[in-house]
C-alpha cells in the first residue's frame, strides 16, 4: 500500500477500531471504522470524478462527522482540502473558487442553486449528514488503497481572514500538520483515554487541524458539538477530560452560574487560542475552577507555534514558549536585525510546521518567507529573559502618532485593569497633525457605565500623554469573527 504522510502518521493502525471517535450529542456515535469507511467510499467518489492528485476540494458546510470523513477523504485521495467559513457569501465565495479552481465543491443544499454554472463538480452536505454527497457516495467500496503523498506535498489551502485586502490561501503540507500534532500531543499529554469536549468551526486551523489532528493521532474520543451552546456544554463538561476553545467560550462559560468547581474537577485540561485572552478571565477561571488555563499562540499560516507549559508556570499575559523544534526571534521591523531579549518587535518563526507559502502569489510568498526558512508573521511581541513570549498586537495595528511608535496592547492592559471595565480595542485614526491618534472602544462591565473623559483621566499615571486615547466610545461589544478575535479593521472603518 502507498504511504500517505499525514493519513497513516495520523491513522496507522486504527483503521478498524471500535473505539468511539465522534460522539454527536443528540446524533449517533462514530467508531473509526466506521469514519474511515465512510472516508473511503467518499474518496472512490471523488476517484470517480477524475479527482487527481494535487486537485482542491473547497468545502463549505455545516460541522459534521461526514464532514470530517470528506476531509479524510480528500487527503487519501491525494487531494487538496480548502474549508470556507460558513459565513461567507455568494460572492466571496466565488473569489475563492476562481483562485483555487477546485475539481470539487460542496456546499450546503441550501446553497447549491447559488452555485450553478460553476467550473467545480457541485455537491451538497447539510448538518445533519444528508446531501448529494453521501447518497452519491453510497454505492461506492469502502475500501480504497490512499494515494502516495510525502511530507512536502501539499494537503490543505487555508484562505487567511484578508483584512488588508484579498485573502491569500496559506499552502500547507503533509508535514505541516503531522509534525505539530505529534508536537502537540506530546507537549500537552494527550494519550488515548482523552475525551475532548469540541465545540469549534472545522474551518478553521484550531477546530479542524489541532483538536481534531491530536484526538486523532493518539485514538482519542470527541464529544463533536455542532456549535458552542452553553446548555450543551455544561451537560456534557461532566463527560470529557479536555477541552479547547476561544476566550469567548471561557467568559461565557463563567457567567453561567451552573459552571462551578465540582462539574469540572475531573477535568486535566483547557486550552484556549485563536485570541487573546484577558488577564481577568485567567484570574476568575482560576478562582472558580482551581485551574489554569494553558495558553497558546498559532496562526493560519503555521498551525502552532508557542504553548504555555503543561506542568510548570503558565504566565497571564504571556502564550508561553516556543514549542519543540520551533525557532522563534524578534526582529527590528524595519530591517530584519535580531532584538535581544525584552525589546519589542516582528515575530518571526522557523520550524516544520511553517507553511510552503501563498497560493499562485510567490511575490507575496518571498516577501513573508526568508531565505533562511523565517517567516515574517506580521504580530508583534516580546520575550522575556525566562524565554516566555508575549504578544503585542498585530504590525498593521501599530499607531504611530507624531513619530512614536505606540502598541494598541499596552494601552489596552490598562485601560482593561480599571473599574468598570471588561474589556477595550485601541486603534489608531488618521490626525492632520499628528499622522495618526489613538482611538479606543470600551466595553463596561454588565451594570456599569463608564464616562470617557474620566476614564482617560484615569490613564494619565500610567501612560505617556502621547499614548492616551483622543477619544474613547462605549460599545456593549466589540466586533469579533468566528474565532473570537476582533476586527479592528471595522473599527477603524466606523469612526476613523
Amino acid at each position: 500500500m502507498a504511504s500517505n504522510h499525514l493519513y497513516d502518521g495520523l491513522l496507522s493502525g486504527r483503521e478498524s477500531s471500535t473505539h468511539c471517535l465522534l460522539d454527536v450529542p443528540g446524533g449517533r456515535s462514530w467508531s473509526y471504522a466506521e469514519l474511515v469507511a465512510l472516508s473511503g467510499q467518499l474518496a472512490n467518489l471523488l476517484r470517480a470524478e477524475g479527482v487527481a492528485p494535487g486537485d482542491r476540494i473547497a468545502v463549505q458546510v455545516q460541522k459534521s462527522a461526514e464532514a470530517i470523513a470528506l476531509y479524510l477523504a480528500t487527503v487519501r485521495a491525494g487531494a487538496v482540502f480548502l474549508p470556507l467559513n460558513n459565513a461567507y457569501t455568494r460572492a466571496e465565495v466565488a473569489y475563492f473558487l476562481e483562485d483555487a479552481e477546485p475539481a470539487v465543491f460542496v456546499c450546503g443544499s441550501e446553497r447549491v442553486d447559488e452555485f450553478e454554472g460553476v467550473e467545480a463538480r457541485v455537491y451538497s452536505l447539510d448538518g445533519d449528514g444528508g446531501g448529494s454527497l453521501i447518497e452519491a457516495a453510497a454505492d461506492q467500496s469502502e475500501a480504497f488503497d490512499s494515494v502516495a503523498r510525502g511530507p512536502r506535498d501539499l494537503v490543505a489551502i487555508l484562505y487567511t481572514s484578508g483584512t488588508t485586502g484579498l485573502s491569500k490561501g496559506a499552502m500547507l503540507s503533509h508535514d505541516n500538520l503531522l509534525s505539530n500534532a505529534l508536537t502537540l500531543v506530546d507537549y500537552w499529554q494527550f494519550d488515548g483515554d482523552d475525551v475532548l469536549l469540541h465545540a469549534l468551526p472545522i474551518f478553521h486551523t484550531h477546530g479542524l487541524f489541532v483538536a481534531t489532528h491530536i484526538i486523532l493521532a493518539v485514538g482519542g474520543s470527541m464529544i463533536f458539538l455542532a456549535r458552542f451552546d452553553i446548555d450543551a456544554m455544561i451537560a456534557q463538561l461532566s463527560r470529557a477530560t479536555s477541552m479547547m476553545g476561544v476566550p469567548t467560550f471561557y467568559t461565557r462559560l463563567l457567567a453561567d452560574a451552573r459552571f462551578e468547581r465540582e462539574l469540572v474537577a475531573h477535568m486535566r485540561l483547557f486550552i484556549s487560542g485563536s485570541a487573546p485572552m484577558l488577564a481577568e478571565t485567567h484570574i476568575q477561571f482560576e478562582e472558580r475552577t482551581g485551574q489554569r488555563i494553558l495558553e497558546r499562540y498559532g496562526m493560519t499560516e503555521t498551525n502552532m507555534n508557542t504553548s504555555n507549559p503543561y506542568h510548570g508556570e503558565r504566565r497571564v499575559g504571556s502564550v508561553g514558549f516556543p514549542l519543540p523544534g520551533v525557532d522563534i526571534l524578534i526582529s527590528n521591523p524595519e530591517n530584519g536585525a535580531e532584538l535581544p531579549a525584552g525589546e519589542t518587535g516582528m515575530i518571526e518563526v522557523r520550524g516544520p510546521n511553517v507553511f510552503l507559502g501563498y497560493w499562485r502569489k510567490p511575490e507575496k510568498t518571498a516577501l513573508e518567507l526568508r531565505d533562511n526558512g523565517f517567516f515574517i508573521s506580521g504580530d508583534l511581541g516580546r520575550i522575556d529573559d525566562d524565554g516566555y513570549v508575549y504578544i503585542v498586537g498585530r504590525e498593521k495595528d501599530l499607531i504611530i502618532s507624531g513619530g512614536y511608535n505606540i502598541y494598541p496592547k499596552q494601552i489596552e492592559t490598562e485601560i482593561d485593569a480599571l473599574d468598570g471595565v471588561l474589556e477595550s480595542a485601541v486603534f489608531g485614526v488618521a490626525h492632520a497633525d499628528l499622522g495618526e491618534a489613538v482611538a479606543a472602544v470600551v466595553v463596561p462591565l454588565a451594570g456599569n457605565e463608564l464616562d470617557p473623559e474620566q476614564l482617560v483621566a484615569s490613564l494619565q499615571a500610567s501612560l505617556a500623554r502621547f499614548k492616551l486615547p483622543r477619544k474613547v466610545f462605549v460599545l456593549d461589544e466589540l466586533p469579533r469573527n468566528a474565532m473570537g478575535k476582533v476586527q479592528k479593521n471595522q473599527l477603524r472603518e466606523r469612526y476613523g
